[in-house]
């Protein structure tokens, strides 16, 4: 964190601060405005590898078969994060690639309350997308100074990855500006070692003050697990994504 970034004195240890370092206090703080997502959608021809694949698309005509029709009641089901970022009014911050042809969103918060919720907003330039649940009694996460960062802060995520549930993870930062990740198209990103999975996307990339500094977007790895290379937006792009889907509202 740098150095004039806000102090997490008196969070960083058990027992009354008198025991080990620890950072479960700040954990209690923030974790219960980070929320499980489910996604049911549409399957489409785009999910199925075969039927994506023009060459054997061509074999399909040269035997004389049709390309099989798709069950428009088939549904694909996926699991990501999100964080609260406005209680009062029921606002939910996740990534818009999750969202992808989503026909039913179901958010779970850490006392297993579970909400129907409805997007209001996405924009795929940050892959931001915005959730409305009813109003909850919970502290929202504030969004912190991306622009703050520097290589080698403390960082945390926290999500749900491979549908286990909430689960924190701690890093550094790794690099900051980071471009040409999923195909460039998201801008510069945080790339953080803090284990991000499947499942994680979504989730708030939080610093030792509780200040959400990144929504993580995208990983590298080789089986699609983590290697310790993971990505973020940067909280300051998607503050102003935040802006722009609720002034309406």
């Amino acid at each position: 964190m740098a150095a004039d970034s806000a102090s997490p004195a008196g969070l960083l240890l058990s027992q009354g601060g008198k025991g080990y370092p620890s950072l479960a206090g700040l954990m209690r703080q923030v974790t219960p405005a980070v929320v499980n997502i489910s996604v049911e959608s549409r399957v489409g021809e785009e999910d199925h590898p075969f039927l994506r694949d023009p060459e054997f698309r061509r074999f399909l005509d040269r035997i004389g078969v049709e390309a099989p029709e798709m069950d428009p009641s088939e549904r694909r089901k996926s699991m990501g994060s999100g964080v609260i970022v406005d209680a009062k009014n029921g606002y939910v911050m996740t990534n818009n690639h999750l969202l992808r042809d989503a026909t039913k969103i179901i958010v779970t918060l850490k006392d297993r309350r579970t909400f129907r919720a409805r997007r209001i907003g996405s924009d795929s330039a940050t892959d931001i997308a915005i959730l409305k649940i009813p109003p909850v009694k919970v502290k929202p996460l504030k969004l912190g100074n991306s622009d703050r960062l520097e290589v080698g802060d403390f960082v945390i995520a926290i999500g749900n990855p491979f549908g286990l549930g909430q689960t924190v993870t701690m890093g550094i930062v790794s690099a900051v500006g980071r471009s040409g990740v999923a195909g460039n198209h998201l801008g510069k990103l945080i790339q953080t070692d803090a284990s991000i999975n499947p499942g994680n996307s979504g989730g708030p990339l939080i610093n030792l003050a509780g200040e959400v500094v990144g929504i993580n977007t995208a990983l590298i790895g080789p089986t699609g697990g983590n290697v310790g290379i993971g990505f973020a937006v940067p909280s300051n792009r998607a503050s102003t994504a935040l802006h722009k889907l609720t002034r309406s509202r």
